[in-house]
């Protein structure tokens, strides 16, 4: 039950040692012509990679998140590190946010303030958030996972214990990417404690986990989750190794920047960037996560979540009942259709720009969209 401060602090022995690395890089070759059709390209990734070593200033971001208050507990004999945002404003609801792969909690360091003091940032304060961010196991400041197990459901109820330690007996949720997993995953096994639950990026409404479910969609939405399934087999392949044999992966992240500042990219940018009007994450954003990966040695254990929802299995949960807001940004493949299947969905937003990783690509949007959905069930 024991709940600890904490604080970023790395040495600066680890961030010369790692510029040393990226200056002894051996670089591949890359066929003519390529482009990203066979992964992330070489020019694109040589010269991030140069500005991770020249330019890039991990204590500004590290000095960034150390301005919120950090803390870490046990629960079920997993080290579990969080921030725990208060809102200035008494009424507020508390709302436990989850990021996914390959983020860490750095996501949150812009929407925080907007949604914990929204009258210091032009909203209205009756929208405030007392916000918690834990780090989810293995990622980063929670430390690698001692053993198997933590799959979505134990990650859940991992979630469930901090908010009652933190006095949190009605609460909401939200989270992107595997964190739109977690989050409805918390309110099915405790709908009387979570008011609502709002996703971004639900890995699990875009394509079919049994082809029968395409006959309960309309025609528009079969022929997007066809076409969903057709563009994940061409992306998949990163999942597909973590989600059987993480640990051979593991070798290679935990010893080569770049090789895990690519492998990173496989999902932070998974396109030519000069090819789509989707805005990319900021390449401190992009680079930020990975350094946070790469100082606490953890971007293998974070490749074993994969394995571990695999673990879970991928059906389809049934509704849990609890409201359930979803937006969905340029770049995200949900189907209204697959996510009613296994949540209660009572708000729909679809946007025209930002993209998978919303805090970072429309942290306006996506702030405002909390609030929206939010605001209805107070």
């Amino acid at each position: 039950m024991h709940i600890t401060p904490f604080r970023i602090d790395v040495p600066q022995a680890e961030l010369d040692e790692l510029r040393l690395r990226l200056a002894r890089t051996r670089w591949p070759d890359e066929l003519p012509g390529v482009g990203w059709d066979y992964g992330v390209a070489l020019p694109y990734l040589r010269e991030l990679a140069g500005y991770w070593a020249d330019g890039y200033d991990w204590r500004v971001h590290e000095a960034r998140l150390n301005a919120f208050p950090q803390f870490t507990t046990g629960i079920d004999g997993q080290n579990v590190h969080f921030l725990h945002v208060r809102s200035p404003e008494p009424k507020a609801t508390p709302l436990i946010i989850t990021h996914g792969w390959p983020s860490t909690v750095h996501d949150f360091a812009g929407i925080i303030g907007p949604l914990t003091d929204p009258r210091a940032h032009g909203g209205d304060p009756a929208d405030a958030f007392h916000v918690v961010a834990p780090s989810l196991p293995g990622f980063a400041y929670s430390g690698p996972t001692g053993e198997t197990g933590w799959g979505t459901r134990r990650i859940a109820r991992a979630w469930a214990e901090l908010m009652s330690r933190l006095g949190y007996d009605r609460y909401g949720a939200q989270g992107g990417d595997f964190g739109a997993i977690v989050s409805p995953e918390l309110a099915r096994l405790a709908p009387e404690n979570v008011l609502g639950v709002h996703l971004n990026g639900p890995p699990n409404a875009a394509s079919p986990v049994d082809p029968a479910e395409l006959d309960l969609l309309t025609d528009d939405e079969r022929e997007q989750a066809r076409r969903n399934q057709r563009w994940w087999y061409a992306h998949s392949g990163y999942a597909t190794q973590m989600g059987t044999r993480p640990q051979t992966v593991a070798y290679a992240l935990n010893d080569s920047p770049v090789g895990q500042l690519a492998w990173n990219l496989e999902w932070f940018v998974d396109h030519d960037p000069t090819a789509t009007r989707q805005p990319l994450p900021a390449r401190d954003a992009v680079l930020t996560n990975v350094t946070a990966f790469w100082v606490t040695g953890t971007a293998g254990s974070a490749a074993r979540l994969y394995r571990e929802i695999a673990a879970d299995g991928w059906g389809r949960s049934a509704p849990s009942g609890v409201p359930t807001g979803v937006a969905t940004f340029l770049g995200d493949r949900a189907v209204r259709g697959l996510a009613e299947l296994s949540n209660t969905i009572t708000h729909w937003s679809a946007y025209d720009t930002g993209g998978h990783f919303a805090s970072l690509q429309a942290p306006d949007l996506l702030v405002a969209d909390i609030r929206t959905f939010f605001r209805t069930l107070r």
